[in-house]
C-alpha cells in the first residue's frame, strides 16, 4: 500500500522534470581529460542548480568540476539523526547518441508492439525485448529510435529532485537532514573522482541509478579500462613486401587472443568478462579500448595479468614494442564496505517494502558512482530508478517505476 499522496500534479511534475532533462544533450566523454568531461554537461548541470534553488533547498553549490550538491532541512527540533543522502549523475553513455533527444509517450500501453520512428519502422517489440509485458497499462516513455533516452541516470535526478520539492511542501512528514548530489562522468567511470564526501556531510547515501523497480545493490564488479596500442608501418603497398607491417590486420589477431566465452554477450551472474568497446586502426597504427570486469577481486586481478601477458606474447611473436597496454582501475566492489553496516540496506528494504515492492537484492553486473563513493568513506547503495534497456535506441522507462522509486526515498526519508 502506497504510504504517500503522489497526486496526478506530482505525477505530472515527475515526468515533464524527467522530459525536460532527457531533451538536454549531456553525453560523457572518455577521451577527454577534463571534468566534466564535455562542456555540454554544464547546460543540464547548471539547469539542476537552479531548480533546486527553486524549489527551495538550502545551501545548494555547483563547484568548478560540475558537482551539485544542496540540502533539504532538518524539520525535527532538537535533530540527532544522521544525515542521509541521495546521488545520481546526469551525463548520458558515449555508447550511442544522446543528441537531439525526443522522448515519447504512450500512455496505458496495451502490450503491442510499438513503432517509436514511422520513417524508419524503427520497433521496440515484446517478442524482443520480453520485460514489456512487466507494464501493460502504465505509461511508457521511449526514444524515436534515433537515440538513447537518458532515464540513465535522468530518471534517478528526476526522482531525487522531485522527492526533495514533495518533502518541501509536505512539512508534517517528519525527517532530518537530507543531502542531495548531482554528478558528470558516471558513465566513463570518473563520476565519484572529486566528489566532496566531507562536503556532502552525509553518514550514508544511496545511488537512485538501478533498473527495474525493486532492484536494491551492494555490490558489484571490480573494474578496470585498458587501451592496446599497436604500431605499424606504413609502405606503398607497390613496394611492401617484407616491409610493411598493417597495424589493423595485427589488431585483428590480438583479438582473438583472448577468451571467446567470457564476454559480455556469453556471461552472466557473478562470470567476469573481457569487453572490446572501440577499435580504431590504420595501417600505421591500432587502438583497441577494453572495459575488464569482475566480481571475485583475485580473478579480476589474473584477467589484468592475462591480458598483459598477451600483450607479451604478442611482442615475442611479432617484434619488441609492437603492442603496449595502459591499464587503468575504475572501481572496486563495494560489498566489503558494509561490514556491520547492514542496517544501510535494510532501511532501504524497509522502505520498499512499504511501498508495495518486493526488494530484489542482488549484485550489479556493473557499478555506480556508490562504488567509489564507499571506499571514500560514504557507503553507498545502488537503488533502482526505473529505467531499461539503457545506453541505446531501445531504452525506455514507466513512469509509475519512477513514482515508485520517488516513493522509496520518501520512505527512506520518513524512517
Amino acid at each position: 500500500m502506497s504510504t504517500i499522496e503522489f497526486n496526478p500534479l506530482w505525477k505530472e511534475k515527475l515526468m515533464n522534470r524527467f522530459l525536460t532533462y532527457v531533451k538536454i544533450y549531456s553525453t560523457s566523454d572518455a577521451e577527454s581529460e577534463a571534468t566534466p568531461s564535455t562542456p555540454r554537461q554544464w547546460d543540464i548541470a547548471n539547469h539542476i542548480a537552479e531548480e533546486l534553488r527553486t524549489i527551495g533547498l538550502a545551501d545548494v553549490s555547483i563547484d568548478e568540476h560540475g558537482y551539485i550538491m544542496g540540502y533539504v532541512p532538518s524539520n525535527l527540533d532538537n535533530d540527532d539523526r544522521p544525515t542521509i543522502g541521495f546521488i545520481s549523475h546526469y551525463d548520458t553513455s558515449p555508447d550511442f547518441s544522446g543528441e537531439n533527444v525526443k522522448p515519447q509517450v504512450w500512455k496505458n500501453y496495451d502490450g503491442s508492439d510499438l513503432v517509436l520512428n514511422q520513417t524508419t519502422r524503427f520497433t521496440l517489440s515484446p517478442s524482443k525485448f520480453e520485460s514489456l509485458k512487466q507494464y501493460i497499462g502504465q505509461t511508457l516513455i521511449t526514444t524515436d529510435g534515433n537515440t538513447l533516452l537518458g532515464a540513465d541516470d535522468k530518471a534517478g535526478c528526476a526522482e531525487i529532485v522531485t522527492a526533495a520539492e514533495y518533502l518541501i511542501a509536505h512539512p508534517e512528514i517528519k525527517h532530518g537532514r537530507i543531502a542531495v548530489g548531482f554528478t558528470p562522468d558516471e558513465e566513463i567511470g570518473r563520476g565519484a573522482h572529486k566528489f566532496d564526501v566531507a562536503k556532502f556531510g552525509a553518514e550514508w547515501a544511496y545511488t537512485m541509478d538501478g533498473s527495474e523497480v525493486g532492484e536494491l545493490e551492494y555490490e558489484n564488479f571490480n573494474a578496470a579500462g585498458a587501451v592496446v596500442k599497436i604500431h605499424g608501418l606504413s609502405v606503398h603497398p607497390g613496394y611492401a613486401y617484407g616491409k610493411m607491417i598493417n597495424a589493423a590486420l595485427l589488431a585483428a589477431e590480438f583479438i582473438h587472443l583472448l577468451p571467446a566465452n567470457e564476454t559480455p554477450a556469453t556471461t552472466k551472474g557473478f562470470d567476469g568478462f573481457y569487453h572490446l568497446m572501440d577499435v580504431t586502426a590504420d595501417i600505421s597504427e591500432a587502438k583497441l579500448q577494453y572495459i575488464i570486469r569482475d566480481h571475485d577481486e583475485e580473478k579480476f586481478e589474473a584477467r589484468k595479468k592475462y591480458l598483459e601477458e598477451k600483450v607479451a606474447e604478442f611482442n615475442e611473436k611479432h617484434g619488441a614494442g609492437t603492442a603496449e597496454v595502459e591499464i587503468k582501475e575504475q572501481y572496486r566492489n563495494m560489498k566489503q564496505q558494509f561490514e556491520g553496516k547492514m542496517h544501510i540496506i535494510d532501511l532501504a528494504a524497509k522502505a520498499m517494502k512499504e511501498a508495495g515492492i518486493e526488494p530484489k537484492i542482488k549484485a550489479i553486473r556493473g557499478g555506480t558512482d556508490g562504488a567509489q563513493l564507499s571506499y571514500m568513506g560514504l557507503p553507498c547503495p545502488n537503488i533502482f530508478a526505473g529505467g531499461m534497456n539503457f545506453h541505446g535506441p531501445y531504452e525506455y522507462v514507466a513512469l509509475e517505476s519512477m513514482e515508485k522509486a520517488t516513493e522509496v526515498i520518501i520512505n527512506i526519508v520518513k524512517a
